[in-house]
Order: C-alpha cells, then sequence, then structure tokens
C-alpha cells in the first residue's frame, strides 16, 4: 500500500474513534443518574434535612410533597414540626430529558425537650431613652457582658418582666433551642407591651412603638448568629417611599456640667440633654423629662458617643388632641415587634416576609435567632421618645 495512503486511512480511523469518543463522553454527561436520591431520609422534628443532590446547574429540579412543590433549588432543606411520614418527589428536568425520583422523609420525635420560648440573649445596645439604665436597671459597676445577663433574664423563658430598647436603632438579639420552621402562615410571636387607646379615634391606635425584626437561620450551625446570616422581616412600610434604608444616627454623651434648658412645658426639665445627629444631615437633641431623672445614656458604655444603624420607617405618633395631652401612636399593619398588642394577630411573624439587602425575598427552612431594634426616630411629646419594648418571643409551631 502506498505510505501516504496508509497514513491518511490511519489517521481518518484515529480522528473518528476520538471524535466517538467525544461523542460518548457528551452523551453520559447529559444522561441524569438512574439514582439520585436514597430510598428514605429520617430526621427529628424542628431540625433541618439538607439533601444535595450534585446535578448539573442546567437541570430543573421540582420537589414535591404528594401534590404540593415545596422548593425549586437545587439542595432541598426540609423542616417540620409534626411526627409523620411525607412522600417525597423529585422531578428534573434536562437537556429535554424528564425523570421522576421518588423518596420518603420519616420525620421523628426529638429525643430532648425543647422550649418554644427564647433561650438565649446574645448581645443588647439600648439606644438613649427614658427607660435607659432602668429596664433592665443598672447597677453601678455593671459591664456589657452583666447586661446582656440581665437582659436574658427579663426575656427568656415563660415568666418574663420586659426590656426597653430605647430610641431609634437600639436593639436586642436572641436565639431559640431549636429551629423555628418556616411553614405555611405566622411562625413565631414577639411580645412587647402596645396597647389600643381607649380615646383613640382611630381603632388600631394608642401605645404602639414599631421595632424591626431582623431573623437568622443558623446554616453554619456554629451555635451563634453571623453577619452574613442576617435577614429582615418585610413588613407592611418595607417597600414605601416613606421608608429610609440605612440610616444612622450618632448618640452623644451629655456634659454633666452643662446647665440645663428648661422647655416651656412642665415636663421638659432639659429640652438640650443628648445631642444626636445622623446621616442625612440632621441633628438636634434627646430631651429630659419630669418623669425620669436617671441618665438616659446607657452607663456601661464608656466611650463619648455611639452609632446604631437600620431600616427607619416614618413616625407614627401624632397629636390627636392638638394641645399636646394626649398622644396617639397608630399601628402598622404588619411585620414589626411593639406594633400591637401580644393577643393580635399583628404581633405574629412570617418568616417568608424575609428579604435579603436588596430587598428579594429569601426563602429559609427556619430561623434560630431574631434581632430587633426601634424603628423610629420621633419624640412623642410628655410620653418621650418612641422605644420598642420587648417582653418575649415564641414559637407559634410548638406546643
Amino acid at each position: 500500500m502506498n505510505k501516504n495512503l496508509f497514513k491518511i486511512a490511519l489517521f481518518s480511523i484515529l480522528f473518528l474513534g476520538f471524535a466517538a469518543c467525544d461523542k460518548d463522553s457528551d452523551t453520559d454527561e447529559n444522561l441524569l443518574p438512574s439514582e439520585v436520591l436514597k430510598e428514605s431520609y429520617t430526621i427529628e422534628r424542628f431540625k433541618v434535612l439538607n439533601i444535595a443532590t450534585a446535578l448539573p446547574a442546567t437541570a430543573k429540579l421540582t420537589w414535591s410533597v404528594k401534590d404540593s412543590i415545596i422548593s425549586e433549588a437545587a439542595d432541598l432543606d426540609f423542616i417540620s414540626p409534626f411526627q409523620k411520614n411525607y412522600p417525597l418527589t423529585l422531578k428534573v428536568e434536562m437537556n429535554g430529558e424528564i425523570k421522576i425520583y421518588s423518596s420518603a422523609i420519616n420525620v421523628t420525635k426529638e429525643t430532648g425537650t425543647y422550649s418554644k420560648y427564647i433561650s438565649n440573649v446574645f448581645d443588647f445596645r439600648p439606644a438613649v431613652g427614658q427607660f435607659t439604665n432602668g429596664i433592665p436597671e443598672y447597677v453601678s459597676g455593671n459591664t456589657v457582658s452583666s447586661m446582656i445577663a440581665a437582659a436574658k433574664k427579663a426575656i427568656v423563658g415563660s415568666n418574663t418582666t420586659m426590656i426597653s430598647l430605647g430610641g431609634f436603632g437600639g436593639y436586642v438579639v436572641f436565639g431559640f433551642d431549636h429551629t423555628i420552621p418556616n411553614m405555611n402562615g405566622r411562625d413565631f410571636k414577639v411580645l412587647g407591651n402596645a396597647f389600643w387607646g381607649n380615646e383613640a379615634n382611630e381603632a388600631r391606635a394608642g401605645s404602639c412603638e414599631p421595632g424591626i425584626i431582623m431573623v437568622a437561620y443558623d446554616r453554619n450551625k456554629n451555635g451563634k448568629p453571623d453577619e452574613d446570616e442576617w435577614y429582615e422581616i418585610a413588613g407592611s412600610e418595607y417597600f414605601k417611599n416613606t421608608t429610609v434604608k440605612n440610616y444612622e444616627i450618632t448618640y452623644f454623651k451629655p456634659d454633666a456640667s452643662k446647665t440645663p434648658v428648661a422647655g416651656t412645658e412642665f415636663w421638659q426639665v432639659n429640652t438640650e440633654y443628648i445631642k444626636w445627629q445622623d446621616n442625612a444631615g440632621k441633628s438636634g437633641y434627646k430631651a429630659q423629662n419630669v418623669f425620669h431623672d436617671q441618665s438616659y445614656y446607657p452607663l456601661w458604655i464608656t466611650d463619648a458617643s455611639y452609632t446604631l444603624k437600620g431600616t427607619r420607617i416614618a413616625d407614627n405618633f401624632y397629636d390627636q388632641s392638638g394641645e399636646g395631652s394626649y398622644w396617639v401612636g397608630k399601628s402598622f399593619e404588619f411585620g414589626y415587634a411593639d406594633n400591637a398588642p401580644n393577643n393580635d394577630e399583628a404581633s405574629n411573624i412570617d418568616i417568608s416576609w424575609a428579604v435579603d439587602k436588596n430587598g428579594k425575598y429569601i426563602k429559609l427552612p427556619g430561623i434560630d435567632f431574631v434581632k430587633i431594634y426601634t424603628a423610629i426616630n420621633q419624640e412623642a411629646g410628655w410620653l418621650g421618645e418612641v422605644s420598642t419594648e420587648v417582653s418575649g418571643a415564641y414559637d407559634l409551631h410548638l406546643n
């Protein structure tokens, strides 16, 4: 055979062989595997089961329990407060191929005993206010740690008292001994001291001092809330143009040697008591009133000033009397702490309202931690600053 013809024939055979291998390789990569799920999974109540599929990103997944779609994510995070068996179906579509995988999730009774109430307080930093250093009480020598312990004593468990968060930005961070599941409807209740006014002209108004609610799921299971795990509950005011995102306010420690500036009203002991300024170019003073003579600046904070930040919603208090004697705070529709009486549906929170920093709704399997901070920067006459109070919280799914 001619040597050139032989080389051409050999090259053609090799080329076709490689091409066939590549084609087979492409076909294998595009084929859906015969098995993706285990025959069954077992998980305790209130614990999150993660099922990872490792399927290509081009695959479209639909997870269902019976006929109800529960997720369309690549991996499934499943949690339930019920002791029962769930038939699980995974539908996968890729490159025109559709495959159905079946399994089951067996939810068992937990080995320990959970409390539906707050189990721990991680942080407490109130803003200035007439109840700061009083609720909870500051004792000389108290530190940041001892004041967090005082807040813990006040709001952990079922037999609680109350803490005040002071003016805008004052906050508390607490957690539960289990994951509160994100089910259909509202999932947990936040307790405060809001009430309807007997003489208020509006039906849902009285003393309502709304606080922003942040939630976190302990995804890395380290037992503490991390900065990248927080999401804001988008209450009824979140998307309104009256709401200010990324608001910051700085409070300055009062000068003890400065002569008080009395106001024209009987309750105005010092109208230039604590200076503040915000990142919107505004500044002013928090007044000291006749009803509270302790320091309004947290005495365990040694810095000459401190800054608090978050989402600020519109002022909700107004002088109904027109002469400064009867101030009324309106309740917002949903999604805030201390915004309605404890027996009202508006004090119940749906985890599905959580949004990321861009305002996009995020699907969390549940939450382990909650942060609450005062959402309003307003003085309501003789009533003083609008300040969110917290007297507890509990899981609505755990009896």
